[in-house]
């Protein structure tokens, strides 16, 4: 059994307010679990309840077909968490190869590869998304592989500056003069001590994502309805924020609070 004093010295060791955060984030995903799964269907409307403000019934309120918002918006997590982590991956995956290698191999190909960045990075990153869309065509996979390139840059930039200051350390050094040839030398020792500032990236551009894409929804490019998404419930309830305020400002909230939250959490990584 534990005692109250190591239980006291833990809490004392540890920040509150970041436990108290976690405990807070538990929760929250706990209940939206629960709500999710035992909640009304997120596209079935009653029409005798549509346009309801928020009650003990429907917490967030229903929308004007008599859909629950609350419903709504944890449907629309998923379909913007999905989107969001592939376009992620897609820019974190293609950003941080070509970022070692651009620092690793240095003349022509660090010039290539940095030119390509400079011309990404010099275009907005939504600007960006939206005239790959215009070539791709609407849709939530194309919003998600537009976003993702969008953001290749960044992450090309920061693994080259990462292995350009590892060159100069003895263990890379070391490993050229014993034999290592340049792949074994990128695997064994590029890749993993350039990756960690590149997590904290990926963590912040996450939200980043979830903004752009939320946008794009917002603006007629993302998914159709009546698919659950945050971007596409704020447009939806656009038209009735006079009259019905709910039906925008909770998926707006959610955005909000999400996107503070993973801030928060790509901080407190990086300072470690």
């Amino acid at each position: 059994m534990i005692s109250s004093e190591i239980v006291y010295n833990s809490l004392k060791r540890s920040n509150l307010s970041s436990v108290l955060f976690y405990m807070m984030g538990t929760l929250i995903l706990i209940l939206s679990c629960v709500y999710a799964y035992w909640g009304p269907d997120p596209n079935y409307g009653i029409v005798s309840e549509r346009l309801l403000s928020p009650n003990f019934f429907h917490l967030c309120g229903t929308d004007q077909f008599g859909r629950d918002i609350l419903a709504r918006i944890i449907a629309g997590a998923k379909v913007t968490f999905t989107s969001a982590l592939c376009a992620v991956l897609i820019s974190f995956g293609v950003g941080l190869p070509l970022g070692v290698m651009a620092g690793m191999s240095g003349g022509k190909i660090d010039a290539g590869l940095m030119l390509l960045a400079d011309i990404l990075a010099s275009i907005p990153e939504l600007l960006l998304a939206l005239s790959i869309l215009a070539l791709l065509g609407s849709g939530l996979y194309n919003v998600a592989i537009a976003v993702g390139v969008s953001q290749i840059a960044l992450f090309m930039r920061l693994t080259r500056n990462e292995v350009l200051l590892l060159k100069k350390n003895p263990f890379i050094i070391t490993a050229y003069d014993i034999g290592g040839r340049f792949g074994s030398v990128f695997w064994r020792h590029y890749l993993p001590n350039g990756m960690p500032p590149s997590v904290s990236l990926l963590i912040l551009k996450f939200s980043s994502a979830i903004l752009s894409i939320s946008t794009i929804s917002f603006l007629g490019y993302g998914p159709t309805p009546p698919t659950a998404e945050w971007g596409l419930m704020i447009a939806e309830g656009r038209n009735y924020i006079a009259t019905a305020w709910w039906l925008s400002a909770f998926p707006g909230l959610s955005i909000v609070c999400l996107v503070i939250i993973l801030h928060a959490l790509s901080i407190r990584i990086a300072k470690k």
